[in-house]
């Protein structure tokens, strides 16, 4: 009920929220498995639920609140996606498939999304809903676990190499 400048820090959370929900839009115009497809959409519906439990602060908006229910329903897909993952031996760069590079994209802008919710938190200790930034943190973690899972399951993750780059030798 209060008018905010745009650069808020509370606007900026679920500005940003909602620009992690337009990249999972590009992401659904790529080929995916119809279960992933699925789950993008509810987690894109759920960030909506992000974005409203963030735009009302404290009281106010008790109407919806994100509950423990939503980060459960992500380490679900985060349990079931690792099962069949190559184990993990190396930082991997973003990329291999176009559908794990939007994964990635989407995990990066996740991470903003859960920094400045923190910051605002830390800011406003009574008016942010700590399970927002709960979800925000496995959400990533998500992303990243589908964004290996987009490679062939690991199989064509994009390794990094320490100094392999073309001027890691440069003295």
């Amino acid at each position: 009920g209060s008018r905010l400048p745009k650069h808020d820090l509370r606007i900026a959370s679920y500005g940003t929220v909602d620009e992690l929900s337009a990249v999972i839009g590009l992401l659904l115009t790529e080929e995916l498995a119809p279960s992933l497809a699925d789950s993008l959409q509810s987690i894109q519906n759920d960030l909506f639920d992000v974005g409203a439990d963030l735009c009302v602060p404290g009281e106010a908006g008790q109407k919806l609140r994100l509950t423990p229910k939503y980060t459960a329903a992500l380490e679900s897909l985060i349990d079931a996606a690792n099962a069949d993952l190559e184990p993990l031996n190396s930082f991997i760069l973003p990329g291999g498939t176009r559908a794990s590079a939007w994964l990635h994209l989407a995990r990066t802008v996740c991470r903003r999304a859960e920094r400045i919710a923190c910051e605002l938190a830390e800011r406003e200790p009574d008016a942010v809903n700590m399970e927002v930034i709960h979800y925000l943190n496995r959400l990533s973690d998500l992303f990243f676990v589908l964004g290996r899972m987009a490679n062939d399951g690991g199989r064509g993750d994009v390794l990094w190499k320490p100094g392999g780059g073309k001027h890691g030798d440069a003295s």
